[in-house]
């Protein structure tokens, strides 16, 4: 994938928002991936990572390009910082598939925190 968007991905939330063709909340962006905060958050911290390319799921990601996934977990990272939830603690969360919750078909992870997680998640 060469980041371009093409005829499956012209339809896609995230690859627009990437693009800048709709407005979302940013909070950092690297060559990569962008970080945005969620419309409808779950936690304090609510922030959600893409990379740039579009890849349908955390598994194809990782197939691949294992090196995007980093960055994807990395600016997570840098985000969960400058939240000041680095200390405190975090959860970086990829729903993978229906069945999991994933309704936008972008691989994006949730950056949570700011409040004490509960476990199992749900």
């Amino acid at each position: 994938m060469d980041g371009r968007m093409d005829e499956s991905t012209a339809a896609c939330l995230f690859c627009k928002i990437v693009e800048k063709e709709i407005p979302a909340e940013i909070v950092r962006e690297s060559d990569t991936a962008l970080a945005f905060r969620d419309i409808n958050p779950q936690a304090p911290t609510h922030v959600l990572v893409v990379p740039k390319e579009h890849h349908p799921n955390a598994a194809e990601l990782a197939a691949a390009s294992p090196a995007l996934l980093a960055d994807v977990v990395a600016l997570a990272a840098e985000v969960a910082a400058e939240e000041g939830i680095d200390e405190a603690g975090y959860r970086i969360v990829f729903n993978t598939g229906a069945q999991a919750g994933q309704t936008v078909f972008h691989v994006h992870a949730h950056l949570l925190g700011g409040r004490a997680l509960q476990w199992p998640p749900g």
